[in-house]
């Protein structure tokens, strides 16, 4: 039986067999031999451990996951207001695409980039600088050779300096692990669906998202596979990379609305994530509220004790 592994975008393992259809898996753009190989090394090599196929937390990963899981609220919550403004921008775009946008752009076959490609004119039309940017690393020691694509928006401040910031539409799915605990899945859907800041910020995600996987696998003895690993995830947004202005200068009509099927239930999916997390917010809201008010208080409280 000839048969090849590959690592689907979400990290999981699956077979093609005799050259059939190899799924979608366009999102990454990752070399697929390299990762292939990699895959094949680490199932090979015995990692994966068969002590323990359960996806309970211990007593002291769940600890460790509890304080991994305030330091995502933090970092997520800790952006600056052109951040701010930015993500509720791309967020309200990504909302006013449909489905028919997709026959306009020229591509010709699907490949997942239709999405990233209107969201780079929307923003232009809005006076953002934004682009398309595809990363190329090659690989070294344990980390393979890849691509990958993803949008940035140049900031150009009043004093003459810029400051970049990532777009990411599908954040959470890097993180995505085999026979997670429920820690670990209450961490991973905390995560904001798409990631817009610098790459500071995005690098404080990724240390505590590895660091959460690496518990959260170690409570079924299994290692941390490589293509979760610090070095493969930061390879993604650090690379050197091209940038993009209009990916689509000459647009061509597409007919066949069959063409784009990838990009129109990843749209689906998106938007609905986006609808989840946004009602979310929504129902927090007061509730931070009032937990801000009550931290006031205390301070005042504890303020006026000491001057008496």
């Amino acid at each position: 039986m000839d048969c090849k592994i590959y690592a689907a975008v979400s990290g999981d393992v699956w077979i093609r067999r005799n050259g059939g259809a190899a799924g979608s898996g366009g999102f990454s753009h990752e070399s697929e031999h390299d990762l292939a190989v990699m895959v094949r090394d680490f199932l090979e090599n015995g990692s994966v451990g068969t002590d323990s196929w359960c996806s309970s937390d211990s007593d002291s990963g769940f600890s460790d996951l509890t304080l991994l899981a305030e330091k995502i609220s933090y970092y997520k919550h800790s952006m600056d207001q052109y951040e701010s403004d930015l993500l509720s921008v791309v967020r309200s775009l990504v909302q006013s695409v449909s489905e028919k946008d997709f026959q306009f752009v020229n591509t010709s076959s699907c490949n997942a980039s239709c999405i990233r490609f209107l969201l780079v004119k929307l923003l232009r039309l809005a006076g953002y600088d934004a682009a398309l940017c595809a990363s190329k690393w090659q690989g070294c020691s344990k980390v393979p050779g890849g691509e990958y694509e993803y949008l940035d928006v140049v900031n150009h401040n009043n004093s003459g300096n810029s400051e970049r910031l990532i777009i990411d539409l599908d954040f959470r799915s890097h993180f995505e692990i085999a026979r997670a605990v429920a820690s670990y899945d209450a961490i991973l859907n905390s995560l904001p669906v798409v990631f817009v800041g610098t790459l500071t910020r995005l690098k404080q995600f990724l240390q505590v998202m590895v660091e959460a996987a690496r518990i959260s696998l170690k409570q079924n003895s299994m290692p941390l596979p490589p293509w979760r690993s610090l070095a493969y995830l930061q390879a993604k947004w650090q690379s050197p990379y091209q940038r993009q202005l209009n990916p689509e200068e000459n647009p061509v009509y597409i007919s066949c609305s069959s063409d784009h099927k990838q990009c129109n239930g990843h749209l689906r999916r998106l938007q609905s994530s986006l609808l989840s997390e946004i009602e979310g917010e929504r129902l927090l809201k007061p509730m931070n509220t009032d937990n801000h008010r009550r931290m006031k208080l205390e301070r005042w409280r504890h303020s006026s004790f000491r001057n008496l």
